[in-house]
């Protein structure tokens, strides 16, 4: 059973993988895309920013919509969209074709991640089910930061429609996998859309929704900007980059389960944690980013770290919403590309205004709202449980 379980963990991984690189590659094939689709840097630029903004808009409302039907099938079904988009993305040269093919996965993005995540929380015991979480998220930990350089290499040594030959093969072994380890699992009772959406009447609810925001957007005002910082502040080459990716990567990998380990002893005392760790390590990059040495040894932190932060803010945004597990998940999706939305969008500001330096204090302040939010969820609670034992 053990070996079981953990296969199915292993195969969700790869299919979290799979459709993350899918979303993220474009970002570093953008200037032979130009070339491909006969476009400008701004159209070919969209072909980012839609995906984004598709899934943060539509994500809850699909999720409803197909939260009836058997999970294994919907996941399935919706490897195969990606399948398809990838072979699509590697033979099209016309641009309407290919932003159809980018609008048409990010529908049903976060679809994949709220049943994913329910499976596979679902495949433990409850006290095991943020263990269960960490190891699918490793798969998001690598697509985020091995996806782009992964690709962008193999179209720099073979092609672009290799690149994204590789991204439909991916999916291609996620979906064989799924079929195999997955059960079938289907929905257990009718799901009434009103009892779903009376999640959204609860205020401690958008309260932590606003850290999931809050948190994202601090570690990707500063993430989305992390190969110019170390061109320009830490004065590495291209070469030094790759490989100081590559580490946090690896350490964001490993980070999902050191934390995963915290927060099966306490949520709230590893959530409160979180911010403030997340806060050192940037007031330590501040003042050690131009030191090579000193970069090298803060990445291990650093991936850790902003790895991390996605078992943390889906744990918690999960308490207040248990009642709705595949609503509550694709919230997360939604929020959490929002969040890196105006994180990106920030740390822009900030460095055409201020200079890449001062990136690193965007997400400084972001740590810092993102921790009075979590105090002042747990003050309400701590407030409701005392009201509680009074009236009883």
């Amino acid at each position: 059973m053990q070996n079981k379980n953990s296969m199915l963990l292993l195969v969700l991984s790869i299919a979290v993988f799979s459709v993350i690189t899918t979303e993220v590659a474009v970002i570093g094939l953008l200037p032979q895309l130009e070339s491909q689709l006969h476009v400008t840097p701004t159209q070919v630029g969209f072909l980012v920013s839609i995906y984004a903004i598709i899934v943060a808009i539509t994500g809850p409302f699909v999720t409803l919509m197909l939260s009836r039907y058997n999970k294994k099938y919907t996941l399935l079904i919706i490897l195969f969209i990606f399948v398809i988009s990838n072979l699509i993305y590697a033979t099209t040269d016309n641009f309407n074709v290919m932003l159809f093919f980018r609008i048409l996965p990010a529908l049903v993005h976060a679809v994949f991640f709220a049943v994913a995540l329910v499976v596979a929380a679902n495949s433990v015991s409850k006290e095991k089910s943020p263990g269960a979480v960490a190891k699918v998220f490793a798969g998001v930990a690598v697509g985020l930061v091995l996806g782009v350089p992964m690709s962008s290499l193999i179209a720099e040594h073979l092609s672009l429609s290799a690149a994204f030959y590789f991204g439909a093969v991916s999916c291609v072994l996620a979906f064989i996998g799924i079929m195999f380890f997955v059960p079938s699992f289907p929905s257990t009772k009718k799901i009434v859309f009103s009892s779903q959406l009376a999640v959204l009447r609860k205020g401690k609810l958008w309260l932590t929704i606003f850290t999931v925001i809050l948190i994202f957007s601090a570690m990707f005002s500063n993430f989305s900007y992390i190969a110019d910082y170390l061109s320009k502040i830490t004065h590495l080459n291209n070469n030094l980059i790759s490989a100081i990716l590559i580490l946090f990567g690896v350490s964001g990998f490993l980070g999902n389960f050191v934390f995963s380990h915290f927060l099966q002893k306490s949520v709230v005392k590893t959530t409160h944690a979180y911010p403030i760790l997340l806060s050192l390590l940037y007031v330590f990059i501040w003042y050690l980013g131009f030191s090579p040495m000193a970069i090298f040894v803060l990445t291990i932190f650093w991936g850790a770290l902003h790895s991390a932060g996605l078992v943390i803010s889906q744990t918690w945004l999960m308490r207040e919403a248990s009642e709705a597990p595949e609503f509550a998940n694709s919230l997360y999706i939604s929020f959490s590309n929002l969040g890196i939305t105006i994180g990106a969008v920030t740390g822009g500001w900030v460095v055409s205004h201020s200079g890449i330096h001062t990136v690193v204090l965007s997400s400084i302040v972001f740590t810092f709202m993102a921790f009075l939010s979590i105090y002042i969820k747990n003050k309400v609670d701590n407030n409701d449980k005392k009201l509680i034992k009074k009236t009883t």
